[in-house]
């Protein structure tokens, strides 16, 4: 699965999950990313085994590779520093890269299918049941997991989808029976003297009326009348608009409240067992 921006504009889908270990870090790459010295050392093995480019000033680095290396550095700094086992590493990083994938397919409002899929693709790893899923954590690093892309990843969301997805302009044009289409604009005259603009204007009101104006005026007035009803709906789509976002993003903020209380709730009572 690509990380990169959809060249078709896609509607939100939902994806199955699946087992995903070592398939996109294998034994030696962990190995070389925890034997790593220092922050800059692990990102550019990750650069190299991912293809993307990290610069050293922010003139010449490639703003979506270095938002992309940072997600992914400080996903695997996270398991280390949890002292995840190194197939518990390389899962979690495909999940994460892969749940970042579905957030980007796609520039429309996906969060809900990206959440299902990130869930599914936890519990494919935390459930025996082969072939299906295996049982690679345990049920408090499975929150421990939830808790941290929650408040990271789905924390800026948004931000993701407008580095990594192209903007939705609504380009709507109408045609009406019986209305002629209106000609393109003219081309802007080149200036001209003083004097000669005035001569235009006399030549152009000494013109006589002609019944061709006449219906040229009753075009216009019909056009003013459809586009005053136009811009009507357009009024009506945008509120409708507006108001889908709102509902949305209320419901990922319930969401995450929710995450939070059961996070308080699960601290309150003891700390995780590590292995």
């Amino acid at each position: 699965m690509d990380i990169c921006a959809p060249e078709k504009l896609t509607q939100p889908r939902d994806h199955k999950a699946k087992v995903c270990i070592w398939g996109d870090l294998t034994v030696a790459d962990v190995d070389a990313i925890c034997e790593a010295g220092t922050a800059d050392d692990k990102k550019r093995i990750l650069s190299n085994l991912f293809g993307l480019y990290h610069g050293d000033s922010m003139e010449s680095a490639n703003m979506k590779d270095e938002i992309i290396l940072d997600l992914y550095f400080y996903t695997i700094q996270f398991c280390i520093d949890n002292n995840f086992s190194k197939e518990q590493i390389s899962a979690f990083f495909s999940i994460i890269k892969r749940t970042h994938a579905i957030c980007v397919e796609t520039p429309f409002g996906n969060v809900d299918n990206t959440f299902r899929y990130f869930r599914d693709m936890l519990l494919c790893h935390a459930v025996k049941r082969p072939p299906f899923s295996i049982e690679l954590f345990s049920a408090d690093e499975v929150k421990l997991l939830t808790e941290y892309t929650i408040h990271t990843y789905f924390r800026h969301f948004k931000m993701y989808k407008y580095a990594f997805t192209p903007q939705v302009k609504l380009d709507l044009r109408l045609a009406y029976e019986g209305v002629p289409v209106p000609s393109p604009p003219p081309e802007e005259e080149p200036e001209v003297e003083p004097e000669e603009k005035v001569e235009v204007v006399e030549q152009e009101e000494t013109k006589p009326v002609t019944p061709e104006l006449e219906l040229t005026e009753a075009q216009k007035e019909l056009r003013a009348l459809i586009q005053k009803q136009l811009d009507e709906e357009v009024n009506k789509l945008r509120v409708t608009v507006d108001e889908q976002l709102k509902v949305s993003d209320e419901g990922l903020q319930k969401k995450l409240t929710a995450a939070e209380g059961n996070s308080n709730r699960g601290s309150s009572k003891g700390g995780r067992k590590k292995k």
